[in-house]
């Protein structure tokens, strides 16, 4: 009996040093997990080393080309040291929030994705945490509240910040003696200079409603002005849903006043984003309504193109201009990706300052990170001019429900097309602002 119960013995540790050396020796194809030490992680480089090949999908809302390049160069500079890691890019421009809210409703998000200013309201279910990164630590005291909860999570990556307002065209405006304007009045009594003495040949004020974010950016802008920046402000009602949307009509009567007087292209309904870099360098543009991300296109065709930018100016008599501000484009990791350690490890490489740099210089844009000092080359000038000037969140971030952005851009396009008067437009925001906040109680 003693023979048969050793016997017994012997053959179950024989058994499970089988099974034990099976499960050890799986052809090299699926690494042991990693221990996540949050700094730029082991598996990363298991998977980059170990023959497996990871494709990660990265989603951007960036829609200026020289920009695009920068990223993708930056993902290339990344292959470089996992060969194995490759990337697909996808820049959705327009139609980047139909996409991705239809990739939360399917649960099968990108692997790294652009939250746009929506890290913790739309996105905050899908992201993982990335307080544990080391460029954390390096958060200006600016960006630190925008991407960071009160926990302590960390949304996103700022790859820059906004410091956005009007991008001008500096040729022009000294070519017709214009002082850069201080209040939309002011702005619009330009633009009818403009007009009238370069005969129609220059447009005052660049818009594409096919691509109607230049559209609605212009509203994003002005509201903080209208609404939100004078003394005696409607932050509180419309945080609280108090506000009177009539209020909101005389935004809208302003932008039709500009289309009816013909600041706008004539063919603002077809006219295309990617016309603008061509028609800027030459001298056929005065303002864009953004930030001068499309610029090194235009510098490429014409590099001596004098470029301006302005903070967004005033509407409210005693108010004086801001310019818009916040994260510009960022980075995300899907927290259910299955490649989710190589996304954050991504993430890291795109952190290193060199990096953020480079994104910053292309976009020209500030840094998010304390440390980083870009040369901004012909915008530094103007940043230390407005170096005092107020910056304000992006109007819709704060005081719009998430879904207004598509909005803003349909009820622009149709104030354009007669479809919708101002008074009729200031009604459809009151009832999708109700609606969706009903959808997300």
């Amino acid at each position: 009996m003693k023979k048969m119960k050793t016997l017994s013995i012997l053959f179950f540790l024989i058994l499970t040093l089988i099974v034990s050396g099976c499960s050890s020796n799986k052809g090299g194809n699926e690494p042991e997990p990693a221990a996540n030490n949050g700094k730029n992680t082991e598996a990363a480089d298991q998977s980059a080393t170990n023959g497996e090949k990871v494709t990660l999908t990265i989603y951007s809302t960036t829609n200026d080309q020289g920009t695009q390049d920068v990223m993708e160069e930056i993902g290339e500079a990344y292959s470089k040291e996992h060969p194995n890691v490759k990337f697909e890019w996808q820049f959705p421009a327009n139609d980047y929030e139909n996409v991705l809210k239809m990739k939360m409703a399917a649960k099968d998000m990108p692997d790294i994705f652009d939250t746009h200013g929506w890290s913790q309201v739309r996105y905050g279910n899908f992201v993982a945490d990335l307080s544990d990164q080391e460029w954390v630590a390096n958060l200006s005291d600016a960006m630190k509240p925008i991407v960071t909860d009160a926990k302590g999570m960390v949304y996103t990556l700022p790859l820059n910040a906004a410091k956005d307002g009007i991008t001008y065209n500096k040729d022009v405006l000294d070519k017709y003696g214009i002082e850069v304007p201080k209040t939309l009045d002011e702005l619009i009594a330009a633009g009818e200079k403009i007009k009238q003495e370069s005969k129609g040949d220059v447009i005052p004020f660049f818009f594409s409603a096919t691509d109607a974010s230049s559209l609605a950016q212009f509203f994003d802008y002005f509201a903080t002005s209208l609404l939100i920046s004078a003394e005696e402000n409607h932050a509180k009602a419309l945080l609280d849903g108090n506000f009177d949307w009539n209020n909101w009509t005389p935004l809208a009567a302003k932008f039709k006043e500009m289309y009816d007087k013909g600041l706008m292209s004539e063919d603002v309904l077809t006219i295309r984003e990617t016309d603008r870099p061509q028609l800027f360098a030459e001298g056929k543009i005065a303002f864009s309504f953004t930030a001068p991300g499309f610029v090194p296109d235009a510098l490429k065709i014409n590099p001596e193109v004098k470029v301006g930018i302005m903070p967004v100016p005033a509407i409210v008599p005693g108010d004086t201009p801001t310019f818009s501000g916040g994260e510009r484009f960022t980075m995300s990791a899907w927290k259910d990706g299955k490649n989710l350690e190589v996304s954050k490890d991504v993430i890291s490489f795109f952190a290193k300052p060199e990096n953020l740099k480079r994104i910053s210089e292309a976009s020209g844009t500030p840094a998010a990170m304390n440390g980083i000092t870009p040369n901004l080359g012909i915008y530094t000038e103007y940043y230390d001019m407005y170096k005092d000037i107020r910056v304000f969140p992006y109007f819709d971030r704060v005081y719009l429900p998430s879904g207004m952005w598509d909005v803003m851009q349909t009820t622009s396009s149709q104030i354009l097309g007669g479809e919708l008067t101002p008074e009729d437009s200031s009604q459809v925001y009151k009832q999708e602002v109700e609606r969706l906040k009903a959808q997300q109680k």
